[in-house]
């Protein structure tokens, strides 16, 4: 049975890991870090994590009924997660580009839920990542291996690891956020816009596909 601390470890490796790639949530934590302030970014990643450690919990305890069910309604969830997405990117390229009043200041309660809700729903609307969190676990030589303790010490992991990544890229950003022109904002916005776009497509064509 792996030690508690190795097996924290790992999940703090394979969160950071499942998160650190920069793809669409990445640059609509990166916009609204611009936008909005340093906590509205933060607040979007981590939905963004907790939704990673949904994953995470579901992979490590091997709930295998819950994965299969995903894995038969993937068609459903990518059709929700494109229509999602799409709804964002456009939101997203309508808005100004310029920093809001007021970013620098205390952040609206409503704002930081609403900010985690779209973090979470994005990254919920991409079942395949369970299946990623699957092979890992597989790889590190854990796949239904362990026991509850361990599972809940993996997911843990998992989740600081995750977060542990927005928290560095949220900072990174709110660090340079006042350095950058108005022309990289509108840059940035509109990069953010016509990926989550991209991506909102492809899953709404792979949807329908599938449920053909």
């Amino acid at each position: 049975m792996p030690e508690g601390l190795g097996v924290l470890l790992q999940g703090v490796v394979l969160g950071f890991a499942i998160a650190a790639p920069v793809g669409p949530i990445g640059l609509l934590c990166i916009r609204r870090t611009l936008q909005h302030g340093p906590a509205m970014g933060l607040a979007t990643g981590l939905g963004a994590a907790v939704a990673d450690t949904f994953y995470g919990a579901v992979a490590a305890f091997g709930l295998q009924a819950v994965i299969e069910w995903m894995a038969g309604h993937e068609g459903l969830f990518r059709l929700f997660g494109g229509i999602f997405m799409l709804a964002v990117a456009i939101r997203g390229a309508v808005a100004t580009s310029r920093p809001q009043p007021g970013a620098d200041g205390p952040p609206d309660p409503a704002g930081l839920a609403a900010n985690f809700a779209t973090g979470l729903v994005l990254t919920m609307g991409n079942p395949l990542t369970i299946m990623a969190f699957v092979a890992v676990l597989a790889a590190f030589g854990l796949g239904g291996q362990l026991g509850r303790f361990d599972a809940a010490t993996l997911v843990a992991g998992v989740f600081a690891g995750s977060a542990a990544w927005w928290l560095l890229l949220n900072s990174g950003v709110a660090v340079m956020r006042h350095r950058i022109t108005d022309g990289w904002f509108a840059a940035v916005n509109r990069i953010a816009a016509v990926l989550l776009a991209g991506c909102g497509l492809y899953a709404l064509v792979t949807a329908v596909l599938a449920l053909a």
